[in-house]
């Protein structure tokens, strides 16, 4: 099974972090999806901020986060201030 460091933008700590919450392989991440992996990650790290989300996006994706498109970044900008409060 691949690990997660193998996917862009993810890196030893955010592999080691997603492992923490339950996310331990591409494949997990690809179900939950990003929103949803993210919500896990803010729950126990609550510093974690939109470049997270826009990484964990762009590693499903298979893209570079900075390659994501203005609507996808959007989208999930106005997804990261919703938890916010």
């Amino acid at each position: 099974m691949p690990e997660l460091t193998s996917m862009k933008n993810i890196g030893k700590e955010m592999a080691r972090k997603l492992a923490s919450v339950g996310v331990n392989s591409p494949e997990a991440l690809m179900e939950l999806g990003a929103k949803h992996s993210f919500f896990r990650l803010k729950e126990v790290y609550p510093q974690v901020c939109l470049v997270h989300l826009y990484a964990l996006e762009g590693a499903i994706r298979g893209v570079d986060f900075n390659s994501l498109s203005k609507e996808v970044k959007q989208d999930l900008k106005e997804f990261s201030d919703c938890l916010k409060g």
